[in-house]
C-alpha cells in the first residue's frame, strides 16, 4: 500500500537516541523537572483510524455551503466566475506548483514568460504601458499606487472616493499611518463619486486620487469628467478597477489614468474564503522604475535568442534604500498563472463575451427587481452588482435564501450605516435565468 504518511519506527527512534547519546524518551526528558512536566491525558477525543477520521472530516466539509451545490450572489469584490478546467492543469504542474522566485533566469524561463504574458494581457486590459508580475491582492495594489503617488509628488494628502471597497480603503489607511500621509474620503450619495465635493477638496497638497471602476456599489464613475478635477495641481488620478470589466468598458488608461490596480481573481482564481488572490499594478511609461514588486522584462542573449530576466527592482532587498519605492516582499506568482491562463484560454473574444453575459445578467436582475416592487437607492449604469433596499435585515434575508441554495448578497449596513437594510446583489456569467427569478421571488415572498 501506498502511504502519504511514514511514521517512525522504533529502529528509527532507537537511532536517534544514539546519535544523541541518550537511552531512552524519558532519560532526553530528565532534566525537566518532574513537577513542570505535562502528566496527564490531553483533553481531545481518542484517536481514529485513518478511514474513520476521514469519513468524519468530510462530514464536517460537507457542512460548508460551497459554490458548487449553491448559486452565488455574493460579491463585493470576491466573485464567482467560470475557471477554464485547463487553469488547475497548469498550475498543478510541479515546475510551476513548487517554483521560488525566479531570480536565476537561466533556469526559469518557463515561468519568467508566463510571467511576462500576463504583464502583457493586463496592459491590454488596462490600456497602459507598463505592469508588474502581480501583487498580493487588488487592497494592497491600491494601497501601494497611493505610497507611489505620494513618493512622487512629494505630497502628502490622498483623496479616496467613499465608493471604494471599504477593505481597501482599511488596507490605504494602514499604509498611510506610516507614512504620515492623510487620507480623505470623498462622498458618493447618489452611488457614484460627488465630482463637486471632489473638487473643493482639491489643492497642491493632493498627492492622488483614488477611484474605483466599477464602483464598490456595482456603478461605473464617470471617469472622463472626473479626470479633469483628479488631475487640477498636478496630482494623480488612481483607479482600481475590476479587469474583466474591462471586456466591455473604456479601460482607464484611455481616460487619463496614471496607474490602475485591480484584483485578477475574476481570471481562473477561485474564491475560496477570500484569498489568496493576485493584485495586479499598471502604469504609464513615465513611471515604470517607481512599480512596486517584481517586473519581467523581455530581452535577447548574446546569440540573439528571445529571453526574460527580472528587471528594475524598486524595493529595497536589491538597491539602495533610500531610492527604494517599496518593501513589499513577494507577489502571487503561482495566481497570476493561474489569471494568464485562464485569459489565454477565454482570448480576446471569450473574455468580452463573458463581460457582456455578466452586464446583461445583473441588468436583467436589476430590472426583475424593480418588477417586483423593490427599491434600488441608485440609478445609472452598472456592470454586475447593484444595490436593492428590504424590508428585513439582509441578515435574516441571507439566513432565509440559504435554506432555499441560495448565497445571498453582502449586507452593505456592514461598512454603511447609511445603507442598513441594503443588500448588495452580484451577477455573474454563471448565474441562470432560473436563479435570478429564484432570488427575487424567495425575497419577494418576505418583502411587503
Amino acid at each position: 500500500m501506498k502511504h502519504r504518511y511514514l511514521p517512525m519506527t522504533l529502529q528509527d527512534e532507537k537511532e536517534m537516541l544514539g546519535a544523541i547519546g541518550v537511552q531512552t524518551i524519558d532519560e532526553l526528558f530528565e532534566d525537566i523537572p518532574e513537577q513542570v512536566r505535562f502528566s496527564r491525558e490531553y483533553a481531545i477525543k481518542p484517536a481514529k483510524s485513518e478511514t474513520e477520521l476521514l469519513r468524519e472530516l468530510s462530514g464536517l466539509a460537507d457542512k460548508n455551503k460551497d459554490l458548487r451545490q449553491n448559486a452565488s450572489f455574493l460579491g463585493a469584490g470576491v466573485y464567482d466566475h467560470y475557471m477554464p478546467i485547463v487553469v488547475d492543469h497548469v498550475i498543478s504542474r510541479s515546475e510551476f506548483y513548487t517554483a521560488y522566485t525566479p531570480y536565476q533566469p537561466e533556469i526559469s524561463q518557463g515561468e519568467l514568460q508566463a510571467i511576462f504574458e500576463y504583464q502583457t494581457m493586463i496592459c491590454e486590459l488596462t490600456g497602459m504601458d507598463v505592469a508588474n508580475s502581480s501583487m498580493y491582492d487588488g487592497g494592497t495594489a491600491l494601497a501601494e499606487a497611493a505610497m507611489l503617488a505620494a513618493g512622487q509628488t512629494k505630497k502628502k494628502k490622498i483623496l479616496v472616493s467613499e465608493a471604494v471597497n471599504p477593505e481597501s480603503k482599511d488596507v490605504l489607511r494602514t499604509y498611510a499611518k506610516g507614512q504620515y500621509i492623510e487620507v480623505v474620503e470623498i462622498p458618493a450619495p447618489a452611488g457614484v463619486t460627488d465630482a463637486s465635493e471632489l473638487e473643493k477638496q482639491m489643492g497642491e497638497d493632493v498627492a492622488a486620487v483614488l477611484f474605483q471602476y466599477p464602483n464598490f456599489y456595482g456603478q461605473i464613475e464617470p471617469l472622463k469628467d472626473l479626470e479633469q478635477i483628479a488631475h487640477q495641481g498636478k496630482s494623480m488620478m488612481i483607479v482600481s478597477s475590476n479587469p474583466l470589466a474591462l471586456g466591455v468598458l473604456t479601460p482607464p488608461g484611455e481616460l487619463g489614468a496614471d496607474i490602475v490596480v485591480g484584483d485578477a481573481q475574476v481570471f481562473g482564481i477561485p474564491s475560496a474564503f477570500g484569498g489568496p488572490h493576485c493584485g495586479y499594478f499598471a502604469v504609464k511609461n513615465k513611471l515604470m522604475r517607481k512599480v512596486p514588486g517584481r517586473l519581467v522584462g523581455q530581452t535577447v542573449d548574446e546569440e540573439g535568442q528571445r529571453g526574460f530576466v527580472l528587471t528594475l527592482q524598486a524595493r529595497e532587498q536589491h538597491i539602495r534604500r533610500d531610492k527604494a519605492t517599496s518593501n513589499i516582499c513577494s507577489n502571487q506568482a503561482l495566481n497570476a498563472l493561474a489569471a494568464s491562463v485562464a485569459m489565454t484560454a477565454l482570448g480576446k473574444k471569450g473574455v468580452r463575451e463573458m463581460a457582456v453575459q455578466n452586464l446583461q445578467k445583473a441588468n436583467y436582475a436589476k430590472r426583475r427587481f424593480k418588477e417586483a416592487g423593490f427599491t434600488l437607492p441608485f440609478e445609472g449604469a452598472i456592470f454586475n452588482e447593484f444595490a436593492v433596499k428590504l424590508d428585513i435585515p439582509v441578515k435574516e434575508a441571507n439566513a432565509h435564501l440559504i435554506q432555499s441554495g441560495i448565497i445571498g448578497g453582502y449586507d452593505l449596513g456592514l461598512t454603511n450605516p447609511s445603507l442598513e437594510g441594503h443588500m448588495l446583489v452580484a451577477v455573474t456569467e454563471l448565474r441562470t435565468k432560473t436563479e435570478i427569478d429564484q432570488l427575487v421571488k424567495e425575497l419577494g415572498d418576505r418583502h411587503e
